[in-house]
């Protein structure tokens, strides 16, 4: 059974990726149209990252009530899942999505326009900023897992253990009044490294806008949302399987 904010992030989750189909729709027609001007492509920019930006202020608001159900998210496949990086994607991955695309036949989809080696050096001096800062939340993250088995943590388990056993009603609530305590702290720490990841997230979504042209930009933002669909689809697909096939194992 989903929590409020469970079913509530769903149906936010489910609308938001429809909007992204759509808006990829126009990217292509944009990136495909010889005759598009800069401000054309830039209008295209300018409504995924405000796109994006409602996705993040969201999630933020529905994290503060229920910061673990973004770290186990029900709206996604197991297979988007299994490619969660601190509830979202790892910033690095766009650098790996641009040498891909730099490589893409035209036939086969949107490729990136030519990089100026101007371009290049900034691209990677962008990917060495960011993985100084991947580094830091993946310390931050473990820190926090860490925790949960500090001397602290520890006690609580084991008065609480013994307070069932031995104690009465009185002693049973006081311990549990500490064992809140203790876990709003923890939870505290996951939703601020939360956004520690998702920050990075954005800064590396900026970093890269800034660099590129914005035709570059569009192309860029189709890629990345079309890759972004298509694994949502591909896991939705194999999840429908594999209940399909337990159904008839039944």
């Amino acid at each position: 059974m989903k929590t409020q904010v469970e079913e509530r992030f769903s149906d936010f989750y489910g609308k938001w990726m429809d909007q992204l189909e759509h808006l990829l729709q126009l990217l292509l027609v944009v990136s495909r149209d010889e005759h598009s001007q800069e401000a054309g492509y830039q209008s295209m920019v300018n409504k995924l990252t405000a796109h994006h930006k409602e996705y993040y202020t969201f999630k933020w608001a529905a994290a503060h009530d229920d910061v673990l159900a973004f770290f186990a998210p029900v709206w996604l496949s197991p297979l988007e899942n299994a490619y969660l990086w601190v509830t979202g994607w790892k910033p690095s991955t766009v650098f790996r999505l641009v040498e891909s695309l730099r490589g893409v036949q035209p036939a086969a989809g949107v490729r990136l326009s030519g990089l100026t080696e101007e371009q290049v050096k900034k691209i990677e001096a962008l990917r060495v900023k960011i993985k100084v800062e991947e580094e830091r939340v993946e310390r931050e993250m473990e820190r926090q897992q860490v925790g949960m088995a500090d001397r602290k943590m520890v006690e609580l388990a084991a008065l609480e253990r013994q307070a069932k056993k031995n104690g009465g009603a009185a002693a049973v609530a006081q311990v549990k009044g500490l064992v809140e305590v203790a876990l709003t702290g923890l939870l505290a720490g996951l939703e601020k490294v939360m956004k520690m990841a998702d920050c990075v997230r954005l800064k590396t979504l900026k970093g890269m806008l800034d660099i590129l042209t914005p035709m570059q930009c569009v192309d860029f933002l189709a890629a990345a949302s079309m890759l972004q669909i298509q694994i949502r689809k591909w896991g939705k697909k194999r999840e429908e399987k594999s209940v399909l096939i337990t159904v008839k194992t039944m």
